[in-house]
């Protein structure tokens, strides 16, 4: 049987739920948690036109924060949506 490789991320998740660090939630708690996730599921895709230089600039601030320019997009208009 091959053993998976896991990421230092991965091995510090596994250590810390080895050492019990991660508690089981229910109810409202995770109701909420799975209201917030159903609302940011991606179900459509978009084609649009934009200018290369505000992708640039998206790009950069998406790294800034660590996630990719799509999904930093998708926020984005997530949060304007909600507005």
């Amino acid at each position: 049987m091959n053993k998976i490789k896991l990421t230092k991320e991965e091995k510090e998740i596994e250590n810390a739920l080895m050492r019990g660090e991660y508690t089981s939630i229910k109810g409202k708690e995770l109701a909420n948690i799975e209201k917030a996730l159903k609302a940011r599921k991606k179900d459509i895709t978009m084609t649009i036109r934009v200018n290369s230089e505000d992708i640039e600039k998206i790009k950069i601030k998406a790294k800034k924060v660590g996630v990719k320019y799509q999904s930093y997009i998708s926020e984005v208009i997530h949060q304007v949506a909600e507005v």
